[in-house]
């Protein structure tokens, strides 16, 4: 370490802060090419035969129902709803080798929100927790998001304390309705300020006689709460109806284009990470009308997304990655439908440092294996949180006390960035 550092460090400790916080601060100042990640999550397991890996030339029963569609990058194919998006392939990077070995939903899931095999003797922090641990929050904005709500079990904080818990909106905002919840100071602001000085009073006497994370935890939610209540541009992020009228089309009403464009809306303000749910991927039967169904649907928001994020100067400081917990069977079954695949499937980053028109890794003739490059759950989290600026092999406190690193193995796709 150079002279200065060094002396930047020990003058850090005379004031609080110890050895790994300084180092960590810097890690996070000097190597981060995002500032913050929309992580869209298709739930149930979407097919990559019928989105971004098909395969023209296998036989019908492994081909699938559609045909492919070229895009404006000579080489990739994408299946047929996908028209806009085709249209932005210059701008993804598609991953076609990600694996892993859980065929179960639940299993699935946890890989690729934490990073993670389950584990019965330790829960592990979603990829939202960890960003809020190491970065905080900006602008008075909570720094973890779910979109609308938090999506499942394995996006909270795992051994982390609670108060790096997401924050979830209350309701879908493609709602005619929709109104985000705990916004809004219910009494005037004179009530307020003598129920909010009561409140602390009671707090300070607690946090003298009892040492409980969820009393810490509630402290410092409602400090966050303070602080987001009482700015008016924190506050404006979560409303969508200030979009003008042109861009709501652009994303669509429905649900995925509402969701899609307040996620724009919350990494534009200062939010770390979104993660935003759409869907239902689990399509054991009859997969043409769950795909005619759904897709395009998601087809017309991302691509505004990637569209609206690039035109506003936004894509190359935020990360977007689309993924669900596994593939399909390579096979067509019975009910014209996929079964559960986790051997080989999909995931498109965009942004955030990634370079852009490009396939990495592939499936083999009909989409059952790994055949080049596989990328495993660790491996796509160590370069999500490489783009962000932090050291997956960095350790975490876990209980016990032991420290548990951030991600366990995984590797930085270096030929992504």
């Amino acid at each position: 370490m150079k002279r200065r550092n060094f002396v930047g460090v020990t003058c850090g400790a005379a004031f609080g802060l110890n050895l790994p916080d300084v180092l960590r601060a810097q890690y996070n100042n000097n190597n981060a090419t995002a500032k913050s990640v929309i992580h869209i999550y298709l739930p149930g397991g979407m097919s990559h035969q019928e989105s971004f890996d098909p395969k023209p030339h296998a036989p019908s029963e492994y081909r699938g129902p559609y045909t492919p569609i070229k895009t404006n990058v000579e080489g990739i194919l994408m299946g047929p709803h996908f028209k806009e998006t085709a249209k932005v392939a210059d701008k993804l990077a598609i991953i076609n080798s990600m694996t892993h070995g859980e065929a179960a939903h639940e299993r699935g899931t946890h890989n690729m929100f934490t990073g993670y095999r389950p584990s019965p003797a330790i829960s592990y922090p979603s990829f939202g927790s960890v960003i809020s641990h190491e970065l905080g929050s900006r602008n008075s904005l909570p720094p973890y998001v779910a979109v609308p709500n938090t999506p499942n079990e394995f996006a909270g904080t795992g051994h982390l304390s609670s108060q790096y818990s997401p924050f979830g909106l209350g309701s879908d905002p493609a709602s005619p309705t929709f109104k985000v919840r705990d916004l809004d100071i219910p009494v005037d602001q004179a009530r307020f300020e003598r129920r909010r000085g009561l409140l602390e009073m009671v707090n300070s006497k607690f946090e003298k006689e009892q040492k409980s994370d969820n009393i810490d935890a509630i402290g410092k939610f409602y400090d966050q709460a303070y602080s987001l209540i009482g700015n008016k541009a924190a506050k404006d992020a979560f409303n969508i109806n200030l979009e003008e009228s042109k861009t709501r089309e652009a994303y669509g009403k429905g649900s995925a284009g509402s969701r899609f464009l307040i996620a724009r809306r919350l990494v534009e303000a200062g939010t770390r990470m979104v993660t935003v749910t759409f869907g239902s991927w689990d399509m054991h039967d009859n997969i043409k009308i769950g795909y005619d169904n759904q897709a395009p649907e998601f087809d017309k928001a991302f691509a505004a997304l990637i569209t609206d994020l690039s035109d506003r100067g936004l894509l190359d400081e935020t990360l977007i990655m689309v993924s669900s917990e596994f593939g399909r069977t390579p096979k067509i079954n019975k009910t014209s439908g996929r079964d559960h695949w986790p051997r080989v499937f999909s995931t498109v980053l965009a942004g955030g440092g990634v370079n852009g028109g490009l396939i990495y890794g592939s499936s083999d003739t009909i989409a059952a294996e790994v055949d080049t490059d596989p990328v495993t759950p660790a491996d796509l989290a160590t370069t999500m949180y490489h783009c962000m600026g932090i050291n997956a092999r960095q350790e975490l406190m876990a209980p016990g006390p032991r420290p548990i690193e951030i991600v366990d193995g995984g590797n930085v796709i270096s030929k992504l960035l």
